[in-house]
C-alpha cells in the first residue's frame, strides 16, 4: 500500500516506525523540519520530503498521484483537514484520514463528508486515550482493557498475584473455579516471554494473562486471577489539558475529582466547566501540595501533562506519599518499561493507543478493530468473516481446522447480539465478528490473508 503520512512528530513518527516494518507498504513522510525526516530516513525504510503538506505541490512530489492513502498527523487541525481536501479534489486519493484534536470541530461531525472537509476517517488521540484511561479506572484491577464488537466483548490484561485463586493451577480447572462464565485465556506473558495458554499450562506469580470475556463478566474473571481492588471513589488528576478536562468531566459523574492544573488561566476555564470537580492551581509535583490535598486517600493519581519527566516525577511522588494506584502518561517508548518496573503502576503509551484505532483503516481483509498490546510487540484484532465454504477460507469451517500462525489465537466471536467464546469445535459462521490474538506481528499477513474473500464472491 502507498502511503503519505503528514508530519513526523511523535505520533507521526511512531505510525511511519509501525507501518514502515510491514513490507507492503511504500511510505512517504512529510514535514518541515529536516532534522526530523533525516533522522527518520536513517533507522527507516521510508522517503521523506521537507515541505508543507497542506501544499499541491508537495503532495504531488510525495507521490499523491499514486498515493493509496493520506494520514494527516501535524499538530494543526486546519493544515491536517486542508491537506484532506487538497488530495480529494486534486488527485483523488481514496482514503484520508486526519487527526483532529479540537472539540469545536469533533463536536460538528457534519463538517466531515465529500460534500464539505473530505475525511474519511477522523483520529483523535485524545479522545482514545481518555477512553483508555477511563477503562482503566473503571477495572483498577486490570493492566489494559480493551473494547471488541461495540464493547459487546472485552479483552482485559491482569497480573497474577500470590496466593491468587489460580496461581498454581492449569487452565483446563477455570471452569470449576468460575461456573456459569466462558471465558478463554488468549495468552500468557512470563518474564517477557509468550508462553502457549495450552489446558495443562499453570499460571505463576507475575505471570501477565490475556483473557476474552463477555462485557458482563469481566469483573468476575479479574477476581479469579486476582484480589479484586476496591471500588475507586478518589481520583487525582495531574494536568486539566484536553485529555485531563475530558477525563474529570466522565469520571466526576461517578466520583470525587481533583485536577491540578499549573496553568492559571486554564484552571480558571475547567472550574468553570466542570461541575462537582475541585480544580486545583499548582504543580502535582509539589509534595506540600499533594500532602495537603490528602494524596494518601487518593485511589487513583493519574499523570496527564505533555511532560513525560514531570508525569513520572509527579506519579512517583504520589505512590510514596500514599496514593493507592498511580498512572503515568508516557510518550516515550524507552521510558514505559522503565517506569512500570518501579513505582508507576501503568504506563500508559498514547501511541500505542492511537496507532491501533489507524491500523484498522490499514489492514486488509475486513479488520474493523486494531489494538497494539505490550507496548506494540502484540496485536489483538476484530475481523469479520465474508463469503462461503467455497469463498473463504475461515466461513464453515471449525476452528481447529483453520491454518493459523503459531501463537495466533481466537478468543471470541460475536454472532449478532451472542458472544461466543471459542472452543475447538466452534464453526465460524458469515458475518461473525472474530476476535484474534497475535503474539507475533510479522504474522498479520498470513491472518489478513485468512479473511480475505476469493475473487469469486460477489
Amino acid at each position: 500500500m502507498n502511503i503519505i503520512i503528514l508530519g513526523a512528530g511523535q505520533v507521526g513518527s511512531s505510525v511511519s516506525s509501525e507501518l514502515a516494518r510491514e513490507e507492503s507498504n511504500e511510505i512517504t513522510v512529510i514535514d518541515v523540519d529536516q532534522a526530523i525526516l533525516s533522522e527518520l530516513q536513517d533507522r527507516l525504510d521510508l522517503r521523506t520530503i521537507c515541505g508543507n503538506g497542506s501544499y499541491p505541490s508537495v503532495l504531488k512530489s510525495a507521490g499523491a498521484d499514486d498515493a493509496d492513502m493520506l494520514i494527516a498527523l501535524t499538530n494543526s487541525d486546519e493544515i491536517n483537514m486542508v491537506a484532506c481536501q487538497i488530495a480529494s479534489t486534486l488527485f483523488h486519493t481514496p482514503t484520508k484520514i486526519a487527526r483532529i484534536r479540537s472539540q469545536e470541530y469533533m463536536q460538528k461531525q457534519e463538517l466531515f463528508s465529500e460534500e464539505a472537509v473530505p475525511v474519511d476517517v477522523i483520529i483523535s488521540p485524545e479522545n482514545l486515550v481518555t477512553e483508555y484511561v477511563h477503562h482503566l479506572i473503571e477495572h483498577p484491577s486490570a493492566l489494559q482493557v480493551l473494547d471488541f464488537a461495540d464493547g459487546k466483548v472485552q479483552l482485559v490484561a491482569v497480573k497474577a498475584y500470590n496466593n491468587g485463586p489460580l496461581v498454581g493451577h492449569a487452565l483446563k480447572t477455570v471452569r470449576k473455579h468460575i461456573p456459569g462464565v466462558d471465558m478463554r485465556v488468549a495468552a500468557i506473558f512470563r518474564h517477557g516471554q509468550s508462553i502457549p495458554p495450552s489446558a495443562e499450562q499453570v499460571i505463576e506469580v507475575d505471570d501477565e494473562v490475556f483473557f476474552v470475556a463477555a462485557r458482563k463478566h469481566i469483573p468476575t474473571v479479574i477476581a479469579e486471577m486476582r484480589k479484586l481492588d476496591k471500588p475507586i471513589k478518589r481520583v487525582m488528576l495531574a494536568g486539566g489539558g484536553n485529555i485531563g478536562g475530558q477525563l474529570a468531566s466522565i469520571l466526576e459523574k461517578q466520583v470525587q475529582v481533583k485536577v491540578v492544573e499549573t496553568d492559571k488561566s486554564r484552571a480558571k476555564h475547567l472550574a468553570g466547566i466542570l461541575d462537582s470537580t475541585i480544580v486545583l492551581h499548582g504543580d502535582a509535583a509539589d509534595p506540600d501540595l499533594l500532602l495537603e490535598e490528602n494524596i494518601e486517600a487518593m485511589d487513583v493519581f493519574c499523570a496527564l501533562t505533555n511532560d513525560d519527566e514531570a508525569n513520572i516525577l509527579s506519579a512517583m511522588l504520589a505512590k510514596r506519599l500514599g496514593a493507592r494506584k498511580v498512572m503515568s502518561l508516557i510518550n516515550r517508548p524507552a521510558y514505559v518499561d522503565l517506569v512500570e518496573s518501579g513505582l508507576i503502576d501503568i504506563a500508559i503509551s498514547p501511541h500505542q493507543v492511537t496507532i491501533g484505532a489507524m491500523l484498522a483503516h490499514i489492514r486488509r481483509g475486513d479488520v474493523v478493530a486494531v489494538h497494539a498490546l505490550r507496548r506494540g510487540s502484540a496485536e489483538a484484532i476484530e475481523a469479520i468473516a465474508h463469503g462461503d465454504s467455497r469463498s473463504s477460507k475461515v466461513v464453515g469451517r471449525r476452528i481447529d481446522e483453520l491454518k493459523l500462525p503459531r501463537g495466533t489465537g481466537i478468543g471470541a466471536i460475536v454472532r449478532g447480539d451472542d458472544v461466543i467464546i471459542a472452543h475447538h469445535d466452534t464453526v465460524i459462521e458469515s458475518e461473525d465478528h472474530v476476535i484474534l490474538f497475535l503474539t507475533d506481528k510479522r504474522d498479520i499477513k498470513d491472518v489478513e490473508k485468512l479473511f480475505q474473500v476469493a475473487i469469486t464472491y460477489i
